[in-house]
């Protein structure tokens, strides 16, 4: 049995260094699965946080402790109190955003365990009855032969429930903020799952919040068909 087998870091492919203490011999802990030094760039968000949607606030952007963004979307009433509130992990700088694209364009499966910790760590004291992905489309799914959403969920320990489908739309990210806040609905109810959705707290799971408008749009689908409440987590903000 090889305690201390060769290791390396799933972004840089450097080794890994073994933490070798008596603790460690005896004691279980988490598998890291990338080096210090690539951790330390995910940068956490931090400091004066948006309630609703995670933003860093600043003091000209910010009505007490909601963005004005959030305010917008709260002030309407179509889309009012469908997103109780979004949780992100990290800031998307220039190293998340290259990290996201191996994962999400490339096909690099893998890449989803890096953010096990820190999804399980949020929710730890959390409780909600489904964790649905944000669905891809066929055509986009048959591209990217994985759904990104749904690993993070895997592999952070817990049970997808795809409760959605996606209509084929242009890429997200060839859109402009104001072609994304305006999207048409693109979401529909999973028909085979619906009896399940009743009363039931929703945890929508998705890479990146930019705008918040797709987050939204589903959970209004979701809202519609009788949700108790959607709230929702991605990786990046």
């Amino acid at each position: 049995m090889n305690l201390f087998r060769e290791q390396y870091c799933l972004i840089c492919h450097q080794m890994l260094e073994p933490e070798v203490s008596w603790h460690s011999l005896f004691c279980r802990r988490e598998e890291e699965v990338i080096c210090l030094s690539c951790k330390n760039k995910l940068k956490p968000l931090d400091g004066e946080l948006c309630r609703i949607c995670y933003r860093i606030l600043d003091n000209e952007y910010k009505m007490e402790n909601i963005c004005y963004d959030c305010i917008r979307w709260e002030e309407s009433d179509e889309w009012g109190g469908l997103l109780t509130q979004n949780c992100s992990l990290y800031q998307y700088d220039d190293f998340l955003k290259e990290l996201i694209a191996r994962f999400k364009y490339r096909g690099d499966y893998v890449l989803a365990s890096i953010f096990k910790q820190a999804i399980t760590k949020k929710l730890k004291n959390e409780s909600f009855d489904l964790f649905t992905p944000i669905p891809l489309s066929e055509e986009r799914l048959y591209e990217r032969g994985f759904n990104q959403a749904e690993a993070l969920i895997v592999q952070a320990g817990q049970l997808a429930t795809p409760m959605l489908t996606r209509i084929h739309t242009e890429k997200q990210s060839k859109k402009s903020r104001a072609d994304r806040i305006h999207l048409p609905q693109v979401f529909k109810i999973n028909r085979e799952r619906k009896n399940l959705i009743q009363g039931k707290k929703i945890l929508l799971v998705d890479d990146i919040y930019t705008t918040g408008s797709t987050l939204r749009h589903a959970a209004k689908v979701l809202n519609e068909n009788g949700s108790k409440l959607v709230c929702s987590l991605t990786v990046a903000r």
